[in-house]
């Protein structure tokens, strides 16, 4: 079991989003779903809290109110290697939510994900600053990350 885990806290929609995200990552499961006691006004009876492990990360949600909304300060940052995983999670993750720029998405939830090929790290890292301002600039222009625009970038295309 993991030391340190992520806690997200959602309005009332902590146990739809980690079926949505186990739904989404592969070797993903839901492992717990608990309730307030029905002896709570308001909430009695309802979801309190889900449990999670997205590809192996355990994860925990809250359904805590209104009070504390998701912003981009915090955001996951998901690694897809080929263009078809990209796209793949880009449209799911998307589905009721809204791009960003530069691989940044947030979902149907409000939380903030990272779409990213390790590819794009090799490229700007390049210490040819043409090559990698090239990049720089293909990748700003983006929503969803497009590994043939990066390279067409790099080599000058």
């Amino acid at each position: 079991m993991q030391t340190i885990s992520p806690f997200l806290w959602f309005d009332n929609q902590a146990e739809e989003a980690a079926r949505f995200y186990v739904s989404v990552f592969p070797n993903s499961e839901l492992r717990s779903v608990s309730r307030y006691p029905d002896d709570m006004p308001g909430v009695g009876g309802t979801v309190m809290a889900a449990s999670f492990a997205l590809d192996g990360l355990e994860f925990q949600a809250l359904n805590g109110g209104p009070q504390f909304p998701f912003t981009e300060a915090v955001s996951f940052f998901v690694r897809a290697d080929t263009q078809p995983v990209i796209d793949d999670l880009w449209a799911k993750l998307t589905e009721g939510g809204e791009p960003g720029r530069c691989g940044w998405l947030k979902d149907r939830f409000g939380l903030s994900w990272q779409v990213v090929p390790p590819i794009l790290g090799e490229l700007l890292g390049d210490p040819d600053a043409q090559r990698s301002g090239r990049v720089m600039q293909a990748m700003l222009a983006m929503t969803r990350i497009d590994i043939e625009g990066l390279r067409a970038a790099y080599d000058g295309a």
